[in-house]
Parts: structure tokens; C-alpha cells; sequence
């Protein structure tokens, strides 16, 4: 177990993130500008993919390796090395690249919460995970598919705000099982 995450807490946090960004997209339709500005957007690339770069580091620095232990070394040289070289040579949709890593590495303390608990309801947040390990994998792989997708989902704002509300509800389903039932 690397992550000591009860799945209480990572309840709360898909819940609340889901409701967050409900919640921005149904008040402000006009965020639909701003989200189509992201995948281009070198800053956002950038922090984003620090935040990967850490998280890793981190990782690769205190998991038990096993017989690959003696890995940790060239790993973690390797890290930074890679990071540098990205900044430099992976410029197109460097931020859609970034936040797919970011989505592949949340997925697993998720999961991880909801390893063998016996409610039901556990699978609202396995759901998510998985939904998060299936986006981050075609945009780290297929970037553009998120700039399609935000297009196509910012064409109306009826379908923006529909959207919205269906991560309003999801992420609503999940806050009221995690405070009731784990």
C-alpha cells in the first residue's frame, strides 16, 4: 500500500472536485473560453507537468522496488532528466500531455481506497478512477482528442451547462454514500 488513503477520504476528494468544477461550469458558461484555451497553453503545461514530475519523484524515491530496487538510482536521475528534455522538445499540447499523467497518477490512490471494501457503493469512485485512467491514457497519448472534446462540449451552452450538471450529480452521488455509508 503506498497511499494510506481511507476511502472516506478519497470520497471526499473526487466528490468535492467534481462538484467544484460542476459547479464553476454551470455558473460561469464563459469558462467554456478559458477551457479552450488549455491545451494550448504552455504555462498550464508547465505547472502541471511539475506537479507530475514531483508526485513521481516521490514515488519512485519511497515504494518498495524488490528486486528492482537497484533501478531507484538510474530512476530517479532519469526523472529530471526527462522532465527537462520534455520542456524542451514536446511543445505541442505540452498541458493536455501533462494533465493526462496527472489523471493516470490520481487514479491509483483512488483505487487503491476502494481495494477490497465490501459496499457497493465503492464503485462510484472506481467508476471515476478508471474514467480518469481511460482519459488520461488517450490524452497523454492522442492530445488533441482533448481539445475535440472541449470543443464539441463548449459548441452550446446547453450542452456545456448538461455536462456540468451530470458531473454535478455524479460528483453529488458520491459525497452523499461517503458520508453515509463509509
Amino acid at each position: 500500500m503506498i497511499y494510506h488513503l481511507s476511502l472516506h477520504t478519497a470520497g471526499v476528494i473526487a466528490g468535492v472536485f467534481l462538484v467544484v468544477v460542476a459547479v464553476l461550469g454551470l455558473i460561469k458558461p464563459d469558462f467554456a473560453q478559458v477551457a479552450k484555451q488549455f491545451p494550448r497553453s504552455r504555462v498550464a503545461g508547465v505547472v502541471l507537468l511539475t506537479i507530475c514530475l514531483a508526485w513521481t519523484f516521490w514515488l519512485v524515491a519511497t515504494i518498495q522496488m524488490g528486486e528492482f530496487s537497484s533501478f531507484r538510482r538510474p530512476l530517479l536521475i532519469a526523472l529530471p532528466v526527462g522532465y527537462v528534455l520534455t520542456l524542451v522538445f514536446v511543445d505541442e499540447f505540452l498541458a493536455v500531455r501533462a494533465l493526462g499523467i496527472l489523471c493516470l497518477l490520481t487514479a491509483e490512490p483512488l483505487l487503491d481506497a476502494a481495494f477490497l471494501r465490501y459496499e457497493t457503493s465503492r464503485l462510484l469512485v472506481t467508476v471515476f478512477a478508471y474514467l480518469l485512467i481511460t482519459a488520461g491514457l488517450f490524452w497523454v497519448a492522442i492530445p488533441y482528442v482533448l481539445r475535440d472534446q472541449i470543443n464539441w462540449s463548449a459548441r452550446s451552452v446547453f450542452r456545456w451547462r448538461c455536462l456540468h450538471a451530470i458531473a454535478l450529480v455524479y460528483g453529488g452521488v458520491i459525497l452523499r454514500f461517503t458520508f453515509t455509508q463509509y
